[in-house]
């Protein structure tokens, strides 16, 4: 774990947090007359939950806090995405509140109420909620510890809280960077705009050779084009990054479960190590932890974490019984973009091709919402395996039949 600008002294560093976004409010996305475009399937409550717990949930009339909200970038997704959701944002920064509150008033996300409060007072708010979202936050704050610890009483029963902070390999030239800005501000430090300025300066001097600046135009330069972006990379004045090992300390502190993160796909370390059987063999000895830390060992390219923590009771729903599986009630997945075709983009915009059967089958579950699996196979010439696999690659949600689901 390492953090940043220690000198600004852990009395003042969130009054240090909260001026940098009046200075430069985050994120900068601009303001728009209508619902934002595409959708965040970790925001939408059905895809998050059914992600977690392999079904849909059994209500869609739930409270939402989004905490750190910013300028309401996500809380307005939040809101749209969520129709019978009650939604309040909490932020430190009053000037990205403002915003906040004009981006939702402009886009008619009207169920959502902010609040001018620090994470760590989020007790103040009454009530609990069925899904926290957190993102970019902890790692920000003097004392992340505290904050999830703040956060982990408000999540109810069988809620889920999302989380993204920053991993620390994959932001190894960002730290450098940052810490180059420092020493040449001096004792301008903690002036943003004067930080954002000799930043650019530097950049603009290396050579095109240098590995900072070849990782800034490869990755990032897009993004920080805008100020705003750019002083939240590299002249914040608190930034812890983590590994396996502290993220994982981290989550503990919480006395939450972790369900998973939210990107699988990197963490199977087949595509690393797939060629090779025995090393396979002897990664799977390892500890779940362990496999991670070996993942991200061997691709150090990841620059956060992103994953899923849940207050039990949360449970896991098994398709594996024939009889459970075809009594469920199938529904078409909430995030696909495309429809109806048969290549799509999915939940995670990665394109996807259906097979006739899978394209049959999905297009009966929307004109036959209240029928169960058994009853539509027939109609579709899918089989139960291949429910089973759209089920798996997020394609429909499952609604299992009370009376002969079993939970895991």
């Amino acid at each position: 774990m390492s953090a940043n600008f220690a000198n600004a002294g852990a009395g003042n560093i969130s009054q240090a947090v909260a001026r940098l976004y009046d200075t430069y409010p985050f994120p900068p996305e601009p303001l728009l007359d209508k619902a934002p475009p595409g959708y965040n399937w970790r925001w939408h409550w059905q895809a998050a939950y059914g992600f977690c717990a392999g079904r849909k949930p059994a209500q869609d009339r739930v409270r939402i806090l989004d905490a750190g909200c910013g300028t309401g970038v996500g809380t307005e997704y939040l809101v749209h995405l969520n129709p019978q959701a009650e939604v309040v944002g909490v932020d430190l920064s009053a000037g990205a509140i403002a915003v906040a509150e004009e981006r939702c008033r402009r886009s008619g996300a009207d169920r959502v109420t902010f609040h001018h409060l620090s994470l760590y007072d989020v007790e103040q708010i009454p009530g609990e909620f069925d899904l926290i979202n957190c993102v970019g936050v902890l790692h920000h704050l003097p004392d992340p510890v505290r904050g999830i610890q703040a956060l982990a009483p408000k999540l109810a029963p069988g809620g889920l809280m999302h989380i993204f902070v920053y991993a620390d390999l994959g932001r190894w030239e960002i730290r450098l960077m940052q810490q180059a800005i420092g020493l040449l501000q001096g004792e301008q430090r903690g002036d943003y705009r004067d930080g954002v300025q000799v930043g650019r300066q530097v950049f603009a001097a290396l050579p095109e050779t240098n590995r900072l600046r070849q990782r800034e135009q490869s990755r990032w330069s897009l993004e920080n084009q805008r100020d705003e972006c750019f002083a939240d990379m590299y002249v914040h004045p608190q930034e812890i990054d983590y590994s396996i090992e502290t993220l994982f300390e981290l989550i503990d502190a919480s006395g939450l479960s972790f369900i998973g993160f939210s990107n699988p796909q990197y963490w199977d370390l087949s595509r690393l190590l797939g060629s090779n059987p025995n090393l396979m063999q002897r990664a799977s000895q390892l500890s779940e932890r362990d496999r991670y830390r070996l993942t991200e060992l061997l691709d150090p390219e990841i620059t956060h974490y992103e994953f899923f923590l849940a207050r039990p009771p949360l449970r896991h729903w098994d398709w594996t019984d024939d009889d459970v599986l075809g009594q469920a009630r199938p529904e078409r997945h909430p995030c696909l973009e495309g429809w109806p075709s048969r290549s799509l983009f999915n939940y995670d915009y990665q394109i996807v091709t259906l097979s006739d059967a899978e394209f049959a089958f999905m297009q009966s579950c929307d004109r036959a919402v209240d029928q169960t699996v058994a009853e539509l196979l027939p109609q579709c010439g899918l089989d139960l395996a291949g429910v089973r696999s759209l089920q798996n690659r997020q394609l429909i949600l499952l609604n299992p039949a009370a009376d002969l689901a079993r939970p895991q």
